[in-house]
């Protein structure tokens, strides 16, 4: 099967079938190819960590949230991408570091709005601005920044550069704390190694997309 009959299978399926939100669902919306679908799994007003089932779709448990870091945005994944080996030499390049990998998940994404937005496990419509290059223990583990479709405060950004710095520093320092235990020599191996723009940020989405078909499409569909 090409890509459009891929495209057009999805479809009927999601006629007769919740469809698995990593799988089912288009990456761009498909009457603005400008406006990416997001997944949510968890919101700021979460006091566990949510994260999608891989097999089924539905959001499960990951671990409760032990202390006080609380996510700032919307949190959840871009569809039909992964961080395999594209994304990995692509971060090298850009790095120029060796022995990186992807985290052969599908890159998340963080969408701002105003609006109190408390549940999570629905597909959001935004606007991706820039992003993150986070590296997770030599894992390439991106967080592409969006903005929420229309949304009132943040929806006329368009770059990175348009976003305030507060913000970012809130998002950045989330990233970068969420996993340390306090009171122990034990510090997680995050980092973040550089800020990007809306253009690269679609180098990202884009070469995710490349990453899930080459594992996913070709080793599942072709047997259709």
């Amino acid at each position: 099967m090409n890509n459009d009959q891929i495209t057009e299978f999805l479809k009927v399926a999601g006629h007769l079938f919740r469809p698995n939100p990593w799988h089912g669902v288009n990456v761009w919306d498909d009457k603005d190819k400008s406006v990416l679908n997001a997944y949510i799994e968890i919101t700021p007003s979460d006091r566990v960590k949510y994260e999608i089932d891989k097999a089924t779709g539905y959001l499960k448990i990951d671990r409760p949230q032990k202390f006080s870091n609380i996510i700032p945005a919307l949190y959840g994944l871009i569809p039909r991408t992964y961080s395999a080996e594209k994304s990995a030499e692509y971060t090298m390049k850009q790095t120029g570091r060796d022995g990186l990998f992807g985290d052969a998940d599908p890159i998340d994404v963080c969408v701002l709005t105003d609006k109190n937005i408390d549940h999570a496990d629905i597909l959001v419509n935004c606007i991706p601005i820039g992003g993150f290059r986070m590296l997770d223990g030599g894992e390439v583990d991106d967080k592409i920044v969006a903005v929420l479709k229309d949304d009132a405060t943040y929806g006329h950004m368009t770059d990175i550069t348009d976003c305030p710095e507060a913000i970012l520093n809130q998002l950045k320092h989330y990233f970068l704390t969420y996993k340390e235990i306090p009171q122990t020599d034990k510090k997680a191996k995050v980092e973040i190694t550089g800020l990007y723009g809306r253009e690269e940020a679609l180098k990202i989405i884009e070469l995710g997309i490349e990453d899930y078909n080459d594992k996913y499409t070709a080793e599942y569909f072709s047997k259709l």
